[in-house]
């Protein structure tokens, strides 16, 4: 680890394009045969079909649609563009096509809803979308109510009216394009964060914090090289695909695998690892319970090496499983959509279950209290990275339109992550909880207030806080048999978030635990779950 931090001297230019810079360069030292044969790209959809793309036809191909943003759809530089795709060739194309063009990519998962996508449209003010048949009924159904938006792309082998056939657009395009030059500093993507404290912000990245950051990732926490074949399992719609699935693995030239699996399924996950030569495998902690829970000593992982995990903290005893089952640690690792790795179990480092390892080298990480005052060892705080006198350009730039929101992240010299940590007398980490609750379900970030108010949208809810839901019924539903009144209660919220938003506990209550101004003590509901 110190050795590490002393090599670790990320230079960056004045100029940066991910596209033209990285990936590249990497056409060129494959062309001069100094690279394994390894594709950058392997894609299979478990039914037998795959795509291999070197990285001379991945820029073929993403230069084709680069033309299609910028002929077909007239895309200027920085006009944004939405994508809502499963994981298929396809969205790792329109990714690398958006930086060639210099347009913001804001990528979304195929759960949003129809009330979702009007809310990311709308306030991100996007001019194009770019989805496949499953979301594009519900992007009709709002799409009169966004102006902005202009052209819709459909990636189908049918046609759709009011659509754009990105299939046919791309069989017709120029393989020719001349990648836009970009300043590190200037707007790459917009991830939406989970909306833990109100609606999601828009969190803006720079053509370097992610394109030069996350080599941190790639090099010391997932240990790739060139000849490495790495899988992560992220969804498409979050910050986690771009970090695992595009930068980290090709900074470093390795091969990003990817399995369609609509669905996760524990066993397509095992049959994968025993029969592909996948060689370092990232995956969140809630899918290590499910693995861990399987007789894993009927698969064989013969080129299994480096396994990660991030997202939430993983629990010792499924570390220690897994490790009892395969032989492999997890090494785990902490950040947000906001960050790169901000702290990390890296390669050579002591690994103690449970803690999310020391400080990436990247960041001036500390736990301070309320007044920026650095806390001592053992003394739990928030989790935050100094900002002043030099803010790291590895950090977002700003939630894009919101400058007020912006500053709230600054206190003292400090970014605040919002997260509660401590900080061992060895320097290692470890995660307390979210400040402001955010609740982890199934591998996806929840934030409570949106599905708070998703259940008081319901003519029967007074009004509720979600820890797990407990729940104040209106006099009218109080009588109501418990047991419908829940299961009415989770379809109304898949119906009004997203089907994996819904609460999967529910506790009627006759009020809920008030601060004096009125706030949920939700941190008394948690207490209050944890003693039964």
């Amino acid at each position: 680890y110190e050795a590490i931090k002393q090599q670790y001297r990320p230079e960056v230019p004045e100029y940066f394009n991910f596209a033209r810079d990285m990936l590249d360069r990497w056409t060129e030292v494959e062309k001069e045969g100094k690279k394994s044969k390894n594709p950058a790209l392997w894609w299979v959809d478990g039914a037998g079909e795959e795509v291999r793309w070197s990285f001379e036809e991945l820029g073929v191909l993403s230069r084709k649609v680069a033309n299609v943003l910028s002929d077909a759809c007239g895309l200027q530089r920085e006009d944004r563009v939405i994508l809502i795709l499963p994981r298929i060739p396809e969205w790792w194309l329109v990714n690398v096509a958006c930086m060639r063009t210099g347009t913001v990519l804001i990528p979304g998962t195929q759960q949003l809803t129809a009330k979702d996508i009007l809310h990311r449209l709308q306030k991100s003010k996007a001019k194009c979308i770019i989805t496949d048949d499953s979301v594009a009924p519900a992007v009709d159904s709002v799409g009169a109510q966004c102006q902005s938006l202009k052209f819709k792309l459909l990636v189908s082998e049918g046609h759709r009216e009011g659509w754009l056939n990105f299939k046919d657009l791309l069989k017709n395009a120029p393989s020719d394009h001349h990648c836009v030059t970009t300043k590190c500093q200037d707007p790459m993507a917009i991830y939406f964060t989970s909306g833990t404290t109100g609606s999601p912000k828009m969190a803006e990245h720079s053509h370097s914090s992610y394109g030069i950051g996350l080599t941190v990732s790639g090099r010391y926490w997932l240990d790739l090289t060139s000849s490495d074949i790495f899988w992560n399992t992220s969804d498409t719609g979050w910050a986690k695909s771009a970090w695992s699935s595009i930068f980290s693995p090709w900074i470093q030239g390795a091969c990003v695998f990817v399995h369609k699996m609509p669905h996760f399924d524990p066993t397509i996950v095992f049959e994968s690892l025993s029969r592909f030569p996948i060689t370092v495998f990232c995956s969140p902690p809630t899918a290590y319970r499910m693995f861990v829970q399987h007789q894993l000593s009927n698969y064989t992982f013969k080129s299994l090496r480096h396994c990660v995990s991030a997202g939430e903290p993983i629990n010792p005893d499924v570390m220690e499983e897994w490790k009892a089952q395969t032989g492999l640690d997890i090494h785990e690792g902490y950040g947000q959509t906001e960050t790169v790795l901000i702290c990390g179990n890296f390669k050579g480092m002591k690994i103690k279950p449970g803690s999310m390892g020391k400080p990436s080298p990247g960041y001036d990480v500390k736990i301070i209290d309320e007044n920026s005052n650095i806390l001592p060892p053992g003394k739990e705080g928030d989790i935050a990275i100094r900002v002043k006198p030099m803010r790291s350009l590895f950090l977002f730039t700003r939630y894009a339109d919101d400058p007020e929101k912006t500053e709230a992240t600054i206190r003292g010299d400090f970014y605040v992550t919002g997260d509660r940590g401590i900080m061992d007398e060895e320097g290692y980490f470890w995660f307390v909880g979210r400040a402001d609750d955010v609740i982890n379900s199934a591998g996806y970030r929840i934030g409570p207030f949106e599905v708070e108010s998703a259940l008081v949208e319901h003519p029967a809810v007074v009004e509720s806080a979600v820890v797990k839901a407990f729940v104040v019924l209106t006099s009218d539903y109080a009588s109501h048999d418990p047991e419908k009144m829940m299961k009415e209660l989770q379809d109304h919220v898949k119906k009004v978030t997203a089907p994996y938003k819904y609460p999967r506990k529910m506790e009627f209550v006759q009020q809920l635990p008030k601060t004096i101004s009125g706030k949920i003590r939700r941190n008394e509901l948690r207490q209050k779950e944890w003693r039964k």
